[in-house]
């Protein structure tokens, strides 16, 4: 809401008021008025819209995941699949669907993935350079980072068996991430392995925005 106020702010003098609050699901009516220059309202609309329908619609998608596991310990995270330039914006909206942020760059949290695996000569190298979470395929290497001290550990792509097992190895030892193939209709099981986070890429590079308009009404019909 704040995004779509401050767009239309930028191009002159318009009184944003919000009808509802951020964060709650919402049958479909009005969400704000606006009042003042017309100029500046025709002007910013589609723009402050865009911003509002791709937010609204990350934020609706991530509430439908964090419902769905409702009572599990597992989070719902997002990654940095995200539009470029809008990372901000997309993990804030992720926050208010009742999701969770995970790194915002490269800059705040070591993630050692395949590539750097590859680069290392394996687990154990990458992790004898660098403490951080750390990515698996399988339960082979799982126990490799587990005894090299992985603290964190993304399972990517296993299926519900090997998840169940791979958090029945670490038995509390380090921090289970699932990612990979996560949908609605599974996350719920995955949930319940006892895992410790959900990370989903879609929630911000394949989400559906809401259909939201703005409709100009005569002053006499207010």
């Amino acid at each position: 809401m704040d995004v779509f106020k401050w767009t239309l702010e930028e191009l002159g003098k318009v009184e944003f008021i919000p009808l509802v609050k951020e964060g709650i699901w919402l049958e479909p009516g009005k969400i704000a008025m606006l009042n003042g220059n017309a100029r500046a309202i025709i002007t910013g609309e589609r723009v402050a819209l865009n911003f509002l329908q791709r937010m609204s619609g990350i934020a609706t998608l991530t509430g439908k995941f964090v419902n769905k596991i409702k009572g599990a310990k597992a989070k719902i995270l997002d990654t940095r699949k995200t539009t470029p330039l809008l990372r901000y914006l997309e993990k804030y909206a992720v926050k208010k669907g009742g999701g969770e942020n995970h790194r915002f760059g490269l800059y705040d949290a070591v993630l050692i993935k395949d590539n750097h695996i590859v680069i290392a000569g394996g687990i154990k190298e990458a992790l004898s350079q660098i403490q951080g979470e750390i990515e698996v395929k399988n339960l082979e290497e799982l126990r490799e980072a587990l005894e090299k001290g992985a603290n964190r550990i993304l399972v990517d792509n296993m299926d519900i068996e090997e998840i169940r097992e791979a958090v029945k190895i670490t038995k509390g030892k380090a921090k289970i991430e699932v990612s990979g193939g996560v949908n609605l209709n599974n996350v719920l099981e995955i949930a319940m392995t006892g895992c410790d986070y959900i990370s989903i890429g879609a929630l911000t590079h394949s989400v559906k925005a809401i259909d939201i308009s703005l409709e100009i009404v005569p002053k006499k019909q207010m």
